[in-house]
């Protein structure tokens, strides 16, 4: 068994291309059994029942079931295994739960708190000012480059899940702060190591995804605003904003690298809870 999933690891390194996080958590996936033609699909149930006993999250287990059934249809390509035990299992259901977001006034409130007199203002103030008028994840905006900007079409190109490229606007407020940023800041940043990444820090080296995360708590903070704020709620308020005010479904999902339609239409759920609301606090007979 052991052999059959060293082999297993393998493949998914060199010829599925999947990343070390996605072969780490197959790997957790082992039980201990001799030979994978013991595997049947009662075994993998009650392993599946025992992890959901143990707390194991709805998503979680929908992970390790994916890595079971490309496990042994691998196996079963290779002919170590007469039959596929995974083929019959069903993915788990996971409940979409509704993203949180800030309504236009907060985040007014967010961006206008950001003193951009004090030392790394004028970026931190770009950062997130960027977050919120393209939508972007935060590894987006730690990998975004100064040769991927267009400031004349006030565009950007944007490389994100499955190196997907896709190209998103940015907002006239956005491109000025930006402007800000790398006429007058980002050159004192910058060292002989330094590269292209727009955001770095104050050794010239681009900024880490945590370091962002970092950077948007501060600022929520200092912000007076009671909401826990982080880089991913900039993103569902982009998508819900836009959709708010008119935007096409398939156009939020284009800039938002969505593979999936089903994966946006989460914010029209989002916009409907939004009308509910106004209608129960507005009408006289709600």
């Amino acid at each position: 068994m052991e052999q059959a999933i060293d082999s297993f690891i393998r493949f998914l390194a060199v010829e599925r291309g999947l990343s070390e996080n996605y072969q780490l958590s197959t790997q957790r996936s082992k039980k201990k059994i001799d030979h994978p033609c013991s595997v049947t699909l009662p075994v993998i149930s009650e392993y599946l029942a025992d992890r959901k006993r143990a707390g194991l999250s709805a998503s979680s287990i929908k992970l390790i079931v994916v890595a079971m059934k490309i496990f042994f249809r691998f196996l079963a390509g290779k002919g170590e295994v007469k039959r596929d035990p995974a083929e019959a299992l069903a993915l788990p259901r996971i409940e979409r739960y509704l993203p949180e977001t800030l309504n236009e006034l907060q985040v007014e409130q967010l961006l206008e708190k950001i003193n951009t007199k004090v030392p790394h203002g004028l970026r931190d103030r770009a950062m997130i000012e960027l977050l919120y008028a393209s939508g972007l994840r935060t590894s987006e905006l730690a990998n975004a480059r100064l040769e991927n900007f267009n400031f004349e079409e006030r565009i950007m190109r944007v490389t994100g899940k499955g190196n997907k490229t896709r190209i998103v606007p940015m907002g006239r407020k956005a491109c000025e702060a930006l402007a800000a940023y790398l006429s007058t800041e980002r050159p004192k940043f910058i060292k002989r190591s330094s590269s292209s990444e727009i955001f770095l820090s104050e050794r010239g080296t681009k900024l880490t995804t945590a370091r962002i995360w970092q950077i948007v708590k501060k600022h929520a903070r200092h912000s007076g605003l009671e909401k826990n704020i982080y880089p991913h709620l900039l993103r569902h308020s982009f998508a819900t904003h836009l959709l708010g005010n008119g935007a096409d479904l398939r156009i939020i999902q284009e800039m938002l690298g969505h593979a999936d339609i089903s994966t946006t239409q989460v914010y029209t759920h989002v916009d409907q809870q939004r009308l509910k609301a106004v209608h129960r606090q507005f009408h006289p007979r709600a």
